[in-house]
């Protein structure tokens, strides 16, 4: 059985000769190479990203409780001008789709039902953009990690290579140590990105089923007179 001791390094381990020594996160980090500066960026990026959809998905979905009532009440009483006026000060998709079916009151219903849908594949893009960016960066960051330790591998044995003599165990568990900094560094950012990029999908997907549901009502309430 495998027993993992965690310890303040800089406090020695009972046995041990000496103080073993301290090495910062920062000093972790630069020892894993040039090939850490795109995994930082990616990272950067990825942030970024996550923080502007968020902020975008989380507007999107803030449709006011009464906004379907009022259109409702407005497109009854045939007030087309209050309710239009109505969609344009609430900035949502849900808004800008039912302002396109009340601007379109008088035509066919099949022309209506177009309209809104034209619209909801335009609001559906600009709510799913820069998600596959999120994505590409799940998958780069932990190949860049690979290859990263895969170059230093090779670097900590050509060292080997070169020594003459008794090769000392330290000069080769040091190049290993460093060299898989970046895969570590990789997996992190990629599994941070992956985890975010899902948590997006299912707010866009809510987003996404709210403008059917609003659309499907819309299309009903004008169906509504021609029942009677």
């Amino acid at each position: 059985m495998l027993n993992l001791i965690i310890q303040d390094p800089t406090v020695p381990l009972e046995g041990a000769e000496g103080i073993s020594e301290s090495i910062s996160l920062l000093e972790l980090t630069l020892n894993g190479g040039f090939m850490m500066i795109p995994i930082f960026l990616l990272w950067m990026l990825g942030i970024y990203v996550f923080v502007e959809r968020m902020m975008n998905i989380k507007k999107a979905s803030q449709t006011p409780d009464d906004f379907k009532d009022r259109i409702r009440q407005l497109v009854t009483a045939s007030d087309i001008q209050g309710a239009r006026l109505m969609c344009v000060q609430t900035d949502t998709p849900v808004a800008r789709m039912i302002e396109k079916g009340v601007s379109k009151i008088g035509s066919s219903l099949k022309n209506i039902e177009v309209s809104i849908e034209n619209l909801g594949k335009i609001e559906i893009y600009k709510l799913e953009k820069n998600l596959n960016l999120l994505a590409t960066i799940a998958g780069a960051a932990p190949m860049i990690g690979f290859l990263g330790t895969v170059v230093g591998m090779i670097q900590a044995f050509m060292a080997v290579a070169q020594e003459e003599g008794a090769v000392s165990p330290k000069l080769l568990s040091g190049g290993i140590y460093e060299a898989l900094i970046t895969t570590a560094a990789g997996l992190i950012v990629g599994i941070l990105a992956y985890l975010g990029y899902n948590y997006l999908v299912s707010r866009v997907s809510k987003v996404i089923h709210t403008m059917e549901y609003n659309a499907i009502e819309f299309i009903e309430l004008l169906q509504e007179p021609q029942k009677k």
